[in-house]
């Protein structure tokens, strides 16, 4: 009886090895996809697919073409327009590799609920990649330029994405889980970053664009979409985003700048920690933010004595304040131009009161553009750097 049963497992066993390459894909057989742009159609969607030439990525056998090909097709779904792409690529379309969707502007106006779904649905997507909006044009201009670090445009545009996050604080990656989380939730709105062309998207199609040492046409990445729903309403500026990102405790690394005497100093922040609580007082919701701020002096550009105990003192003001005005002026964009809470102010009022969130849920969007928010910046200067007293002032003498 102890070998029959040895038998059946070693049979189950062998019988699973066996099965599990039943689904292989040979790479030669493949068409990777690293990027999908999604537009507008006259009745439909226009779909733009950016595939690697592997021949090319590997640089062994070079033949001079192009890194990455790009193909588009439409149809009344994306699912059939995905499939209509069958009709102009050899290969069979493969998405596990995808690193970035992008929506143009005019769909994303429209709405991108619908467009999420086959997104969420396809079985082989993975959901670490990045969506973003093609500000002011269409998905498939982004995915027309050709890019010069980076072989694949779409490799270049997500390490841009997550650097300029990382050390300048501007932008925002977001995954579709995310998304999706920040659209069916009741207290906090979704957001995208956008991608815009600079130069002539026909002209970045060509191989001859990366072969300059400055391209005159690229791919930038610098702002913060804000939407209400599924809807695209509107962009916030690069210092807005920069706030966003404070209020949301995404700051991991920054600058700031302000004016001094005869010029301009730059502190480099370090750390950043915030911290957002609400309250409900007298039946109206009050939001208090709290930021604990760290940085390093990256420049000073102008005559500042930082050998004096009062000057760092006057420094650290100055800091705080920055911070605390560039925290301000995104709450007061958002909240007169868009009424969107793209903050989670909502989020915050339901942790700390439940049943009074179900009372202003209901009517949110003109709470939010009317809360009271009180904004605190504790900031302090850690390193002057390498020498104290600037140079600037022996070099006008």
């Amino acid at each position: 009886m102890k070998k029959i049963i040895c038998l059946f497992l070693m049979f189950l066993l062998i019988s699973s090895l066996l099965t599990a390459c039943w689904s292989r894909k040979e790479l030669n057989e493949i068409a990777i996809v690293t990027a999908i742009g999604i537009d507008k159609a006259k009745d439909g969607y226009l779909v733009s697919i950016q595939i690697v030439n592997p021949s090319e990525i590997a640089g062994k056998n070079a033949t001079g073409r192009t890194e990455v090909i790009r193909f588009m097709k439409t149809g009344d779904t994306i699912f059939e327009a995905m499939r209509r792409l069958s009709t102009d690529v050899p290969r069979r379309i493969y998405v596990a590799h995808l690193r970035q969707v992008v929506f143009g502007e005019e769909l994303a106006k429209g709405g991108i609920g619908k467009v999420l779904d086959v997104l969420s649905r396809h079985h082989e997507m993975r959901s670490d990649f990045f969506l973003t909006v093609a500000k002011g044009a269409k998905a498939y201009d982004i995915l027309n330029v050709q890019t010069a670090l980076e072989k694949n445009p779409a490799t270049d545009a997500a390490n841009t994405l997550e650097t300029s996050e990382k050390v300048w604080a501007p932008t925002r990656p977001v995954t579709i889980d995310e998304l999706i989380t920040s659209i069916v939730s009741k207290g906090k709105e979704p957001i995208l970053t956008g991608v815009h062309v600079y130069g002539n998207p026909e002209s970045g199609s060509a191989f001859t664009n990366v072969q300059n040492v400055s391209p005159k046409t690229g791919l930038k990445i610098d702002t913060i979409g804000v939407f209400k729903s599924d809807k695209l309403i509107g962009w916030l500026n690069e210092s807005d985003s920069k706030g966003f990102n404070y209020i949301t405790d995404n700051i991991k690394a920054t600058a700031v700048t302000f004016p001094c005497k005869d010029g301009k100093i730059t502190i480099a922040t370090t750390h950043s920690k915030t911290n957002v609580k609400g309250k409900i007082e007298k039946g109206k919701p009050k939001i208090s933010i709290n930021v604990t701020s760290d940085g390093n002096v990256g420049e000073v550009a102008c005559k500042f004595d930082l050998s004096k105990p009062e000057k760092i003192k006057e420094l650290n003001k100055k800091y705080q304040h920055s911070i605390k005005e560039n925290i301000e002026a995104a709450i007061k964009k958002v909240q007169e131009d868009y009424q969107s809470d793209i903050f989670g102010f909502g989020e915050v009022i339901h942790r700390t009161d439940p049943k009074a969130w179900k009372h202003l849920q209901q009517n949110w969007d003109q709470e939010f553009a009317k809360l009271e928010v009180t904004v605190n910046v504790k900031a302090e200067i850690r390193r002057l750097g390498a020498i104290t007293e600037s140079f600037q002032k022996e070099i006008e003498e």
